[in-house]
């Protein structure tokens, strides 16, 4: 299949770019069927916008609580409802049960 340079519209910032040969000889090989949306800063500018959202999801709140075995304490990223042990994680790979 012969492809030819192609003029797109940024769907974010309405800049017209180049939609080269070699990005839809590299598209077709990925089998992508839709042509790209996004002018290049833009894509750069999304996808650094979503790995900063991956990382405040990644982000816990954690809470105080005291070892049930050594008495030590420490934070957990539960809140602990008293009914169950608690453990540092030092305590917690002695305690758990083996995978």
């Amino acid at each position: 299949m012969s492809f030819e340079e192609k003029s797109l519209r940024c769907s974010d910032c309405g800049v017209t770019f180049a939609f080269t040969v070699e990005e839809q000889e590299f598209f077709q090989s990925r089998g992508y069927t839709n042509e790209p949306k996004r002018c290049s800063p833009c894509r750069q500018a999304r996808k650094a916008e979503r790995q900063g959202n991956s990382q405040d999801r990644a982000w816990r709140q954690m809470f105080p609580a005291v070892c049930a075995e050594c008495g030590k304490d420490t934070e957990v990223p539960f809140e602990p409802r008293g009914d169950k042990p608690v453990y540092c994680s030092d305590c917690y790979r002695k305690v758990r049960p083996s995978r």
